[in-house]
């Protein structure tokens, strides 16, 4: 199967650049403007879009990514909701790859197959579920790929020579390194180590390897996309949106503006990397 995920990783290998994958969580901070912000991705700089699916229980999340599925299922976010973003996305948006992050849990109790037939409707194009090990790819990895959706994996600096062509068996679209040992935003990696890691991975296969976890600026973007095929954000811009929010977390006239701006800066150093390499 060919998906816009690999289209896309292929399009940008002939420009000769990295990709920027930015996460924002679905109905943060209420569906409306999350539609508003989803769509304002691609103008801003993104190529790919994550979009969190909202869930109680988010154990590898930091305080910002579990803020925002807080407040996305306090205005009423649930699976249905998501699946519908995506399928609004989609009326003028059918080439920008859409991949689904979050938990097993919520996909279990909608039902797998279910899940992937509406998935796939809406147009999702892959999912990361980060709760879901290699060894229950029964479960939904294989169903999923069956269905024509990419199952992206997660490799960290724990997962050595050993473990990782067990992560990367069945995995499509992409190969997401997680470039620090612990949750989403709760620090800065060590860049100097990113070249080693993906060299590492791209030793067990030929998947694009994208690095995120702790970028949170143009700097942080650069130093990655030096060595990287991809540079993934998503805390530093639910932090934008947090702030752009008003005392009881409602949305402003200047929310979408704030992260943008943020996907813009980013996107820059993103392409920066590879015009500095030349």
């Amino acid at each position: 199967m060919t998906t816009r995920i690999d289209k896309r990783f292929g399009e940008l290998r002939t420009e000769g650049r990295a990709a920027l994958v930015t996460f924002l969580m679905c109905g943060d901070p209420d569906l409306d403007t999350s539609l508003q912000l989803i769509e304002a991705l691609p103008g801003a700089g993104a190529d790919v879009i994550e979009i969190g699916m909202p869930f109680t229980d988010p154990m590898a999340d930091g305080p910002s990514i579990q803020a925002a599925g807080l407040r996305a299922l306090k205005a009423g976010g649930s699976m249905i909701k998501t699946l519908g973003l995506v399928k609004a996305f989609r009326r003028n948006n059918d080439h920008t790859p859409i991949v689904l992050m979050g938990y097993y849990n919520p996909i279990y109790v909608y039902g797998v197959e279910r899940f992937l037939r509406d998935a796939k409707a809406a147009g999702v194009d892959g999912l990361i579920v980060v709760d879901l090990p290699p060894e229950e790819d029964a479960e939904l990895c294989i169903p999923a790929l069956e269905a024509g959706v990419n199952f992206i994996r997660l490799a960290t600096p724990t997962t050595d020579d050993r473990r990782l062509p067990k992560v990367l068996t069945n995995t499509s679209g992409f190969v997401y390194y997680v470039s620090i040992n612990g949750i989403t935003g709760a620090a800065i990696a060590d860049y100097s180590q990113v070249s080693q890691a993906v060299r590492r991975i791209k030793g067990h296969t030929d998947l694009p390897v994208a690095v995120g976890f702790g970028v949170k600026n143009a700097a942080n973007a650069e130093a990655i996309a030096a060595h990287a095929d991809g540079v993934v954000v998503g805390s530093a811009l639910i932090d934008a949106l947090k702030r752009s929010l008003d005392s009881q977390d409602r949305a402003t006239a200047g929310t979408v503006a704030a992260v943008t701006g943020l996907v813009s800066e980013i996107a820059g150093g993103v392409r920066a990397a590879r015009k500095a390499v030349a």
